[in-house]
């Protein structure tokens, strides 16, 4: 299966990704961060799945969302009928729920489904047992801490499976349900299917109406983007994810594969920044409270990224039970990049919140205390050598991106004592500012190429550059950031598309080789609407929608000699891109 032929499914708390074969291949309970009950995707059938499917060979299927919510309907067609599958996660109920119904549109057709549970990375085996409910029949299956229960048509045990075929007539029903609740305590009852799927409906439905909407080509493709990020920030934490997947390969085979379900300072605040800008402030007030839970303490150890409940050991493991997608190995749980010092962070976890700031979100007696102390650490950190927004695992440097990104920091910092009056010490903030940005113009600017670098003392360019008009740290149409683009596109356009960084040419400690980082392409499509060049922002940008699979969905990078998805998927930022690049064409276009 490729990875763009999977859909996703979520509560806002985890994720399942469903194939178009109708097998769930990837479903980690009940957070994003949980191991795997159903890991097939990392592996093959035996590492946990959950098929459900017609028996007979199918002539036809087609699948999409319920309106603007997470609700999956599939439609398959056999010689002898027609049925519609219903697939959610229901919203609110505070139960790690799935749902799967099954109804008869035409003819009669026989559904199979087959169940394989693989506790914790499919390293461990359950036991499962027969039950006899009031309701109907079920399965419980228990390994250490985790137990589900499904229910629904009778399952019988075969060869390490669970399996059963049932008819489905026109006008029938059948509902199946997955619950995975504590071992140790006793199996949840059955969930009501119906109130689940119109609650659910309703829940997803009145937040994208909420959106502050844009009459646009691409408005659409943006929606759907702005629902991804919101199925990836949790419910009760309000941490957002990077993606719903570990592992999923950025090179075919290789060990590019990283974990990517937590939570990083800068996508989330990218995101947040997304969400604000279509009117979403009470997300921002969510997200501020994440963030003060999580970076409380002391500045100098604040984190590039945490936990979904703020947690700040995220230990990098090898799972040896999974073998990787397509071989693509070691599977990794926890990523070691949360050690990193980056220094940008600062700058999107303050522009962020200066966002907020300037559209209503007022300070509290935390919020401001705690951005004057990430200010304090900039002050006395602004010249450090970090590792960089894509997390180098190379020699450390004094990368221009994170240097503007501190530069922005400082630019917030004055910006709220003088635009709306909080207290703070703006003559040094702004002295600070001012030496930030000299130092980049001085040791950042390659003036005989006429563009800013990489890092200082480098020739080569990277797409975080693309960032620099976009915190206001110079114009789209400055002739220095007309250069740096023209040095971009000569140095790191693949087949039309941006790689992040020439990965030959720069020490990331890592074996060479990836594909377009889709972000960076959103964002050369924002630079290029914001800079008189609208003719050729749309054509990249129709063909960057085009990428997204059939129910909208991206993930990290694309490979164009294949016309594959790679890497994590849904990945937020890829989404996060989108949509800065639809409204960016908005404008342009008004």
């Amino acid at each position: 299966m490729n990875i763009e032929d999977y859909a996703m499914i979520g509560d806002c708390h985890t994720a399942a990704l469903i194939g178009r074969d109708g097998s769930i291949d990837w479903l980690c309970l009940p957070r994003f961060d949980s191991a795997s009950t159903f890991g097939a995707l990392l592996g093959t059938e035996d590492h946990g799945r959950w098929l459900l499917a017609p028996a007979d060979p199918v002539i036809e299927t087609s699948r999409s969302y319920l309106g603007t919510t997470f609700t999956l309907v599939t439609r398959w067609v056999t010689e002898s009928g027609e049925v519609e599958v219903t697939e959610l996660m229901p919203h609110g109920d505070r139960r790690a729920d799935l749902i799967r119904r099954v109804r008869g549109i035409r003819g009669t057709v026989t559904m199979r489904q087959e169940v394989r549970i693989r506790f914790g990375y499919a390293d461990a085996m359950p036991w499962v047992r027969q039950v006899q409910e009031k309701g109907g029949h079920a399965i419980i299956a228990v390994a250490g801490p985790d137990a589900v229960v499904i229910r629904g048509p009778k399952l019988t045990a075969s060869n390490h499976a669970h399996e059963s075929e049932f008819a489905v007539s026109q006008g029938d029903t059948v509902d199946i349900s997955l619950t995975w609740y504590p071992s140790h305590r006793v199996a949840p009852p059955r969930p009501d299917v119906d109130a689940a799927i119109e609650q659910t409906t309703a829940w997803w439905t009145d937040w994208a109406a909420s959106c502050t909407h844009r009459a646009d080509r691409y408005e659409d493709a943006a929606l759907r983007s702005l629902l991804v990020l919101r199925a990836l920030t949790h419910e009760d934490t309000g941490g957002i994810v990077a993606a719903a997947t570990t592992s999923l390969p950025e090179q075919w085979g290789g060990v590019r594969n990283w974990d990517y379900r937590f939570v990083w300072l800068r996508d989330a605040s990218s995101t947040l920044d997304a969400l604000l800008g279509r009117g979403f402030l009470s997300e921002a007030a969510t997200w501020r409270r994440w963030l003060l839970r999580a970076i409380a303490g002391d500045p100098g150890d604040i984190q590039i990224m945490y936990g979904l409940g703020g947690e700040r050991e995220l230990t990098e493991l090898t799972v040896d039970s999974l073998p990787g997608y397509r071989g693509a190995s070691p599977v990794r749980k926890g990523n070691g990049a949360y050690t990193q010092y980056q220094g940008d962070v600062f700058g999107e976890t303050m522009l962020a919140l200066a966002k907020a700031r300037d559209l209503g979100v007022a300070e509290d007696e935390f919020s401001w205390p705690l951005q004057r102390a990430m200010l304090s650490f900039v002050e006395e950190n602004w010249q450090r050598l970090d590792h960089g927004m894509w997390e180098m695992r190379g020699p450390l440097q004094a990368f221009t991106h994170s240097r503007a990104m501190l530069w922005a920091a400082m630019d917030c910092g004055v910006r709220a004592v003088r635009d709306h009056g909080l207290d703070g010490p703006v003559a040094k903030w702004e002295r600070i500012r001012n030496e930030i940005r000299a130092d980049i113009e001085q040791r950042g600017f390659d003036a005989e190429r006429n563009t800013y670098t990489q890092y200082f003392g480098s020739r080569a360019v990277d797409a975080t550059l693309l960032q620099l008009p976009q915190i206001g740290y110079l114009d789209y149409d400055d002739p220095r950031m007309l250069g740096t683009v023209a040095a971009i596109e000569k140095d790191l356009l693949v087949d039309g598309l941006l790689l992040r960084y020439r990965a030959d040419h720069s020490d990331d400690g890592l074996p060479p080789g990836e594909h377009p980082f889709l972000a960076c392409s959103f964002w050369l499509v924002e630079q290029y609407a914001h800079s008189g060049r609208l003719n050729e922002a749309t054509a990249l940008m129709d063909r960057l929608v085009g990428f997204c699979n059939d129910v909208g969905m991206l993930s990290e990078e694309y490979d164009v000699d294949s016309s594959l998805h790679v890497g994590n998927t849904p990945q937020a930022l890829s989404h996060l891109g989108l949509v800065r690049a639809a409204d960016a064409i908005a404008v342009a276009s008004a």
